[in-house]
């Protein structure tokens, strides 16, 4: 069995370097199979969004080039990812099947069975940890119960052992002649109608985009990061959320490439570090609230009173065109970009969840649709967060005022004008909402949930 071949199965995890399952498998020194599995069928799996196809199309394009470069072939199969394995490991005679592990609840219940089932089959299956600093299960408060509060979490996690460093990519594998489907026959860009022109121009999918993103990062805006990082038309933010959501940077190499610059990053680089902590927050909530997108983590707020949907309002906001400046004009970059900047999405849920008084759900799913980056921890944990319902200090009565937050951060109107140009003239809507009432409307609805809390 010696010379049996290893299978890796890629998730979100679309590199070379930094992979343990794949160094694991080239350490082997047997064939790799390197497969990834388009699953959307399984039960519990969360289908994508459109703007995540149209990212993950451009990811393993540049994943199949890179382990072509080390001698492998990248193989593509659809269909339930339990019955593609196991066809996998008969046709190849596999002798391991390694993979790096997922955090969401259906995700782990469905890893933790077929580990089992290839056991039992004579095949060695292992896990590794590869998407997070720390695993989630690891840092607990002085009760051993999970964290609920960030700031304490992130002093625990700084207790911790320094994150690894980073591994290498193998010089080379040797590949087999598995066979696949054909990326373009997935059928996961856009074509009737191409909506993607304006992601075209924003993003460049793939690992190599990645890194090279990371180091202008690191040696050009880091410096600024933390002045800069709240004003929407600087430019100041990394831009690497997307990167990191598929797995085409780890977050070691951020965590090492930051750290190594700390010393001349000075505030940018703390602030950025804690940035990560955030994520690693958001996965470590998700890990111990499984159901974090369809169910209030608080759940005293499934008191709070939402009345019946508004679907005219809740598609002006979608369509950014809500009369309310800031908030049009993140949901007009959202779509044109599949992004926003991270300022504007909390003016922007809030102004959904508080001043129209539409359920954080309507949100979290269209965000889910729109984002290239949205992940099944930061979306649904930030909508959260926002909408008070989630884990956080100082929940709901914290309400985002766009024209205050607009004249805040963007004082200058250079982001509102670049994406709302109408703004400030004749051409420009009445705000469909005023801002005042609903905000009190919103804090006596909350009274509820106080009342239900106690």
């Amino acid at each position: 069995m010696a010379d049996a071949p290893t299978i890796v199965w890629f998730r979100d995890d679309l590199r070379v370097a930094d992979h343990p399952a794949l160094a694991a498998a080239a350490d082997r020194g047997a064939p790799v199979v390197c497969v990834y599995v388009l699953d959307e069928t399984s039960p519990g799996i969360r289908p994508l969004g459109g703007a995540a196809k149209w990212w993950l199309h451009g990811s393993l394009t540049a994943l199949a080039g890179a382990i072509e470069a080390l001698g492998g072939t990248l193989v593509l199969r659809r269909g339930a990812a339990a019955r593609v394995i196991r066809s996998l490991v008969d046709e190849t005679g596999a002798a391991a099947v390694f993979w790096n592990r997922r955090y969401g609840g259906p995700e782990r219940e469905f890893d933790t069975a077929l580990k089992a089932e290839l056991t039992d089959r004579g095949v060695e299956a292992r896990s590794f940890a590869a998407s997070l600093l720390f695993e989630p299960w690891t840092i607990r408060t002085g009760q051993g119960t999970p964290f609920s509060v960030f700031t304490p979490f992130w002093r625990a996690c700084a207790r911790a052992a320094e994150p690894r460093h980073p591994l290498p990519a193998p010089e080379e594998i040797e590949g087999t002649a598995a066979t696949g489907d054909s990326l373009d026959d997935w059928g996961l860009l856009p074509t009737r109608p191409d909506w993607a022109e304006g992601l075209r121009e924003a993003w460049t999918p793939g690992a190599d985009a990645g890194h090279a993103r990371l180091a202008d990062f690191v040696a050009e805006d880091l410096a600024g990061y933390d002045e800069g990082r709240d004003r929407p038309a600087l430019g100041a933010t990394s831009r690497l959320s997307p990167h990191l959501r598929w797995g085409e940077l780890s977050p070691f190499e951020v965590w090492h490439a930051v750290r190594e610059r700390r010393s001349g990053g000075g505030a940018g680089a703390a602030r950025f570090l804690t940035e990560l902590g955030w994520r690693e927050f958001a996965w470590h909530v998700l890990f111990h609230a499984p159901d974090l997108a369809t169910r209030n983590w608080r759940a005293e707020f499934d008191a709070f009173p939402w009345p019946l949907l508004d679907e005219d309002a809740l598609r002006a906001w979608q369509q950014g065109r809500t009369g309310v400046p800031l908030v049009d004009a993140g949901m007009r970059e959202l779509w044109a970009t599949a992004t926003m900047h991270n300022r504007v999405r909390m003016v922007v849920a809030s102004f959904l969840t508080k001043n129209l008084l539409i359920d954080w759900r309507r949100g979290e799913e269209w965000f889910w649709d729109t984002l290239v980056d949205a992940d099944a921890a930061s979306n649904a944990f930030n909508w959260q967060w926002v909408a008070g319902s989630g884990a956080d200090a100082a929940p709901y009565f914290r309400v985002f005022n766009p024209e205050l937050q607009a004249t805040k951060f963007d004082p200058d109107g250079e982001y509102v004008r670049r994406w709302v140009p109408e703004a400030g003239t004749d051409a420009s809507p009445e705000p469909i909402v005023d801002l005042r009432e609903s905000r009190a409307a919103a804090l006596a609805a909350y009274e509820r949930v106080k009342a239900a809390g106690r």
